[in-house]
């Protein structure tokens, strides 16, 4: 397969799974069952997670995962994203939604596919990234609500999420990249309440990490830890869960803490709304082509 028809896969697989997790009420579920249920679920289509499946609640916009046997359950007034990463041969799609199981919420959640749908019609090569975000802007304000501005859409390439280029959700000025011709890009709306900040903060819980550096740190248990980690993930994110197939829980989160010391690792740290409100997200990967705007997450 060549890197186009590795999207095409790719995306078939996350929007599979993504369309089946749409559909299910997972009031009273565990957030660790959910994680797992859908990594297993891309397995089993013949695709790979690039990513530890994010199950972020309520304020929390992005970047959380269940930890090894996480009991947090989803209650029936919560905001659920889904924030799915798929590839194959490191050919990345990556899609999210937004399942609300409080009926307050869910026009804003529709507020966010609305303006993702919006920014791809006008997503052809040349298009300016800040006509994108304003687009998404324009659309979010007129339904009554707010984007966050500090979280954006991305280029994507084999192996790398974040590639370089950011998609903004808001109009922006100065300088601004046009669309390229056969470039994955990820549009992500990221959409809060009339009330909210608009802002997402760093917050403290940091179980999604990255490879940076393969340096030797010298110290053979680790380097021999480090090389482990780089066969299964290469420079895609992963999480403590997935290391416990092959390592003790007490020696794997050893060695992660050694790692970010020796900063051959770096996390990434949940994202929470600056005054604590809802956030809900929507996400489609997309591909110029000469004659279309292919959306391989459809």
């Amino acid at each position: 397969m060549d890197s186009f028809d590795c999207y095409i896969k790719a995306g078939e697989i996350a929007s599979r799974v993504r369309e089946n997790a749409r559909k299910k009420d997972y009031t009273g579920k565990n957030l660790f069952e959910i994680c797992e249920q859908m990594e297993r679920e891309i397995i089993l289509n013949g695709g790979a997670p690039a990513f530890p499946v994010n199950v972020s609640l309520n304020e929390i916009a992005a970047h959380y995962t269940a930890e090894p046997n996480d009991q947090t359950v989803v209650a029936n007034s919560d905001v659920l994203k889904i924030d799915i990463g798929v590839h194959i041969n490191g050919f990345i799609a990556d899609t999210a939604v937004t399942v609300s199981h409080n009926s307050k919420y869910l026009e804003m959640a529709a507020a966010a596919e609305t303006a993702l749908n919006e920014a791809i019609k006008i997503a052809k090569p040349n298009t300016k990234s800040s006509e994108l975000g304003g687009v998404i802007e324009k659309t979010i304000s007129r339904q009554g609500y707010k984007p966050i501005q500090n979280l954006s859409g991305h280029s994507l390439e084999q192996f790398t999420i974040h590639a370089g280029k950011s998609i903004p959700n808001i109009k922006t000025f100065g300088s601004s990249f046009g669309l390229s011709l056969n470039q994955a890009y990820a549009i992500e709306p990221f959409v809060t309440t009339n009330d909210g900040q608009g802002v997402v903060y760093e917050g403290k819980v940091k179980n999604i990490f990255g490879i940076v550096s393969r340096k030797p740190t010298k110290e053979k248990n680790c380097d021999e830890f480090l090389q482990d980690i780089w066969d299964k993930f290469k420079t895609l994110p992963f999480t403590t869960r997935w290391l416990l197939h092959d390592h003790e829980e007490v020696h794997a989160r050893k060695m992660l803490e050694i790692l970010l010391k020796r900063k051959n690792v770096h996390s990434y740290p949940i994202l929470v709304e600056g005054n604590y409100k809802m956030v809900a997200q929507a996400e489609h990967t997309i591909i110029l082509r000469e004659d279309e705007t292919k959306i391989i997450t459809i």
